[in-house]
């Protein structure tokens, strides 16, 4: 399993859908489990991004399937890094 941290944000018309249908948010991340990405934290941010998620899926694969299905819907464009541990990090430096 690997994590990962994803950076969306709403396009118009998925800031509007945010307001007419704020639980809207939560439908999503049980939509993103459903596809294999497990939601572990996610945030409301100001500036440049309006969420941060962090994530855990399966593989690289899980989680570029799951961005396209968002994407295509036209609500949300997203950024997305995988992330490793600093403490793992560290080790394989050695």
């Amino acid at each position: 399993m690997g994590v990962y941290i994803i950076l969306s944000k709403l396009t118009d018309e998925g800031a509007e859908t945010l307001k007419e249908k704020p639980e809207r948010v939560k439908e999503v991340n049980e939509e993103l489990e459903k596809m294999g990405v497990k939601v572990l934290q996610q945030y409301a941010v100001f500036g440049e991004y309006d969420f941060v998620n962090i994530v855990e899926a399966e593989d690289n694969v899980t989680v570029m399937k799951a961005m396209v299905e968002l994407a295509s819907r036209g609500t949300i464009r997203t950024v997305t890094m995988p992330a490793v541990p600093v403490d793992e990090f560290l080790e394989a430096l050695k």
